[in-house]
């Protein structure tokens, strides 16, 4: 309740200084909490929308945090009966299995729930480079 009577505060503000005043005055600047709004769409006036991989919200493809899972196709609990029964010799030229790509799209909400993605600070908002990317070691 205290959120939607400041945002109704803000919004007749806001109509105050453009009508009562006849133009946006210098005075009155909206406050914005990111450059881009939270989207990536530039000059396109609609995109179109996407389900959350989680809950299933409808969400702007642009909006939606997209991170691709890198997944065996057989669980580890099968792996070894297939080994079994492969025609493959054990030690050498032993066949790998391929790896499922899927992309997961996810609603704000969830990927912050999740730990998808974090929440900053304002000033932390500002830095735009990209977080250094986690890399597991090879068994050697």
């Amino acid at each position: 309740r205290d959120r939607y009577q400041r945002r109704v505060r803000g919004v007749l503000r806001f109509l105050y200084y453009f009508l009562v005043r006849g133009s946006r005055s210098s005075s009155i600047i909206m406050t914005v909490k990111r450059r881009n709004h939270g989207r990536s769409k530039k000059n396109r006036g609609h995109t179109r929308p996407v389900r959350c991989s989680n809950c299933g919200k409808c969400t702007p493809k642009d909006k939606a945090i997209k991170r691709f899972m890198v997944r065996n196709i057989v669980e580890t609990a099968a792996l070894r009966d297939i080994s079994d029964a492969s025609a493959y010799a054990q030690n050498q030229d032993q066949y790998i299995l391929p790896k499922m790509y899927l992309k997961m799209q996810y609603c704000v909400s969830c990927a912050i729930h999740s730990h998808i993605v974090r929440v900053r600070s304002r000033e932390d908002r500002r830095v735009r480079t990209q977080p250094q990317r986690f890399r597991r070691r090879l068994a050697q």
